[in-house]
């Protein structure tokens, strides 16, 4: 169980409350999010929002005004305004809660996994705890995620960030704020923060040059993610890096990135990567994630494909097992758990130092190829 289920939801919602009002240094009048915004964040009914505020109105922070919305009282005992990071950092007693703030997108692969297994081991050998939050790959609820672990007393968050066009400005606010954060695995191009990755680059160039030692020609890279991201952008450009070093010309069609994910096995003769695969368009693919690296195995399977005497997989991470000597794949090996280690004891640095952040240090780690039994040398005709 999480320190936020042992939080009944009202309080949480009137901790939240508290918090705007000090870090926002709210004046008397201001008025507060609204009953709709809390029930939105908070995924909870009107009544413990209703119940929520009445508490707060009960202690004289807030008035409620029918048909207006709810304010500041006027009466109100607020708290000197302080920084967001000075007010994080206090629990309700006002000292600090050993508590560090995790957002992932999904926990649904190994990749997470081993990232998490990093953090929670770093975080445990200095004493802090974790709690996570997922946001499903959605910018509001990562938005929500970082308003809701700050308002329950995290120290400092480590985040996974959703990718997309338009930056997260609670980011943006930690950063202007100082509050202490480590970004993981992606970055915000223009944007200055601590961030540890891997190189994507390299990895793309390390499966190249490994497909191209078999001697294939034709390799396709293969993306799902609905968004091109950061990391699928630098890893299709080491793609092209390692076929340029090799003399080759860049074929767009090999470059597969315009569809959507496959849901369930049985709808992969519709799916256009299955005819691509079926027609035996190259010889070898490079999945830019493991979940899709098992897709593309299993679809070569159904069209009557072996692997790798007819096709070869090469996948970034290990998507078959979380013991790594099982594993059939041949894979870029990211360091996941190294990642994730290297990022809490960075953040745990920062605390230490209360949370000034004077430089900011950029880490990426360099990924290594693990040849398995997913590759092999190019068919021959």
């Amino acid at each position: 169980m999480s320190a936020n289920d042992r939080i009944p939801l009202y309080q949480q919602i009137q901790d939240y409350i508290r918090h705007v009002i000090a870090s926002e240094n709210m004046k008397p009048g201001d008025r507060i999010p609204t009953e709709k915004e809390l029930m939105d964040q908070f995924h909870v009914s009107k009544i413990t929002v209703a119940n929520a505020l009445t508490g707060l109105a009960n202690e004289k922070l807030i008035a409620r005004v029918p048909g207006k919305g709810s304010f500041v009282a006027e009466e109100a005992d607020i708290p000197p305004a302080t920084s967001t990071a000075a007010v994080a950092i206090k629990g309700r007693e006002g000292t600090a809660t050993g508590l560090v703030g995790v957002i992932m997108p999904t926990i649904h692969d190994y990749f997470a996994i081993r990232l998490i297994d990093g953090i929670e081991q770093a975080l445990n050998e200095k004493g802090y705890r974790s709690m996570i939050m997922l946001t499903d790959g959605k910018l509001d609820k990562e938005k929500n995620a970082i308003k809701e672990l700050k308002a329950l007393g995290a120290e400092g968050l480590l985040i996974f960030p959703v990718d997309e066009e338009n930056y997260n400005e609670e980011i943006l606010g930690m950063k202007l704020s100082g509050f202490p954060f480590i970004l993981m695995d992606r970055y915000l191009p223009g944007v200055e923060t601590h961030y540890i990755a891997a190189d994507g680059r390299i990895g793309t160039r390390l499966a190249v040059e490994h497909l191209w030692e078999l001697g294939h020609r034709d390799i396709a890279i293969c993306s799902d993610s609905p968004l091109q991201t950061v990391t699928v952008q630098e890893r299709i450009e080491g793609y092209m890096d390692g076929l340029k070093d090799k003399g080759a010309l860049i074929n767009p069609a090999h470059m597969i990135t315009d569809f959507k994910p496959l849901s369930v096995l049985k709808d992969a003769e519709a799916h256009p990567l299955y005819r691509y695969i079926r027609n035996r368009m190259v010889t070898a693919y490079i999945s830019l994630n493991g979940r899709l690296g098992v897709q593309i195995y299993q679809m070569a399977k159904q069209a009557g494909l072996r692997v790798p005497e007819d096709v070869s997989i090469v996948s970034f991470d290990d998507p078959t097992s979380i013991v790594e000597e099982f594993s059939i794949f041949t894979h870029v090996k990211q360091f996941e758990r190294d990642m994730g280690y290297r990022a809490a004891s960075k953040l745990l640095d920062i605390l230490r130092d209360q949370g000034e952040m004077k430089s900011y240090s950029k880490v990426l780690i360099e990924p290594e190829l693990v040849i398995r039994q997913t590759s092999g040398t190019v068919p021959k005709t």
